[in-house]
């Protein structure tokens, strides 16, 4: 359990953690398994059974599940965020953020499974963020109707 929200975590695999920690944290990381802390209101997002934690100073990503909405990169791969999603469903109506995304999978040129702090594919997350922006452009037009 993350030590400060007690929250059980997702196993990680030690390459993302090495791969996203700055050299600060890196050099006191202990090779052992660690877990990803989803908790949005937790600083830690990785910590292990020794009770080590990094948190998102210690990363040299921002860690979108623990930013305010709006903004956040959503698939590390590619580059797609709330913002680019939400410009493109004002520009053209809606998003083709996951298609693209699919069609890089399909290409075999996804690397979620390092670049992602989570550790896994982020196309479940993407397809979660369009709908929340696409919801939230239908709600703004209602408002605005």
């Amino acid at each position: 359990m993350c030590p400060a929200s007690r929250t059980a975590g997702a196993p990680v695999d030690l390459l993302t953690v090495k791969a996203l920690l700055t050299e600060p944290a890196l050099s006191r990381l202990s090779a052992i398994d660690h877990r990803f802390c989803p908790d949005p209101t937790c600083d830690v997002v990785y910590f292990n059974a020794l009770g080590d934690c990094y948190r998102r100073q210690d990363l040299r990503v921002a860690v979108w599940q623990k930013e305010p909405p709006g903004a956040r990169l959503v698939c590390y791969c590619f580059g797609e965020t709330e913002a680019t999603i939400h410009n493109e469903i004002e520009r053209t109506g809606a998003s083709h953020a996951v298609e693209r995304v699919r069609d890089h999978i399909a290409a075999k040129r996804c690397a979620c499974d390092v670049r992602n702090p989570r550790g896994a594919c982020c196309l479940g997350d993407l397809m979660a963020a369009v709908t929340r922006v696409e919801q939230a452009a239908r709600s703004r037009e209602e408002v605005a109707g």
